[in-house]
């Protein structure tokens, strides 16, 4: 973790927390299935969302309904499905959906091509599709050529394909992260805050482009990218991190 991460205590009554979670708060494993949230996080974002009023926020592409269950029994405000869906409070019944799920016809020719190698797996997140290879990297270019031919053979479907660490993030044109927080940012208690964006990922830099707009700040994990506030070695940074400023150490334990 550099410096300028170190040193970050955020006024809480005038900052929003912004949190990419895999790779970025949770450790990323070989199927997405065997994620675990560790207790000393989950109290520690509870703590957080206090201090900030309830101005704490998950980024995914994960559904809402997914992000639910990892952090039962927490419901926090959440932009889910890479801005297909985003609920602003926490707890509420506000959840709201700015497209429809993929096509089902769509999803399985992508699904299909997880018959190519062993080791690759689909994940149906509604909105998007994810084809995983992080067990078989060898085949990490078998998936991507075959997701693009698949939209070229479909070229009246407006689709978009997210390369990310060892996994092809297949949605529909039209939405990202970046117009997820810009909605986000619209409603109380975000609306007229400042801010803190953490993510890892390709998926997460349209999110990094915006964050001034709002005079924020952007810190990415496990990698440098240009142009951003400073950044952390590993999500197990992020979490100390996390535990230091909500004021609660004795969450420090795994």
């Amino acid at each position: 973790m550099n410096i300028a991460a170190t040193c970050l205590v955020p006024d809480f009554q005038a900052c929003a927390l912004l949190l990419d979670v895999d790779g970025t708060i949770l450790d990323l494993a070989p199927t997405p299935q065997e994620v675990r949230v560790p207790s000393s996080l989950r109290h520690a974002m509870n703590r957080l969302s206090e201090r900030t009023g309830g101005a704490l926020a998950l980024v995914s592409g994960r559904p809402l309904s997914d992000l639910d269950r990892l952090f039962a029994p927490l419901q926090l405000p959440a932009v889910g499905g890479h801005g297909a869906e985003f609920r602003p409070i926490s707890g509420s019944s506000l959840d709201i959906r700015r497209t429809v799920p993929l096509d089902a016809t769509l999803k399985r020719k992508f699904a299909a091509i997880a018959e190519s190698g062993t080791g690759i797996l689909i994940e149906d997140k509604g909105y998007s599709v994810a084809l995983h290879y992080r067990l078989a990297p060898e085949l990490g270019d078998v998936v991507n050529e075959a997701a693009a031919r698949v939209c070229l053979e479909n070229p009246s479907v407006s689709i978009e394909l997210l390369r990310g660490k060892s996994v092809l993030e297949i949605k529909q044109a039209g939405f990202s992260k970046a117009t997820g927080v810009r909605e986000l940012m619209r409603y109380p208690p975000f609306r007229d805050r400042h801010p803190i964006f953490l993510g890892d990922d390709v998926t997460d830099e349209s999110v990094f482009e915006i964050i001034g707009d709002f005079h924020g700040l952007a810190y990415s994990v496990g990698r440098m990218v240009s142009g951003i506030d400073g950044y952390f070695e590993n999500p197990e940074a992020v979490r100390g991190w996390l535990v230091r400023i909500s004021g609660d150490d004795e969450t420090a334990a795994p």
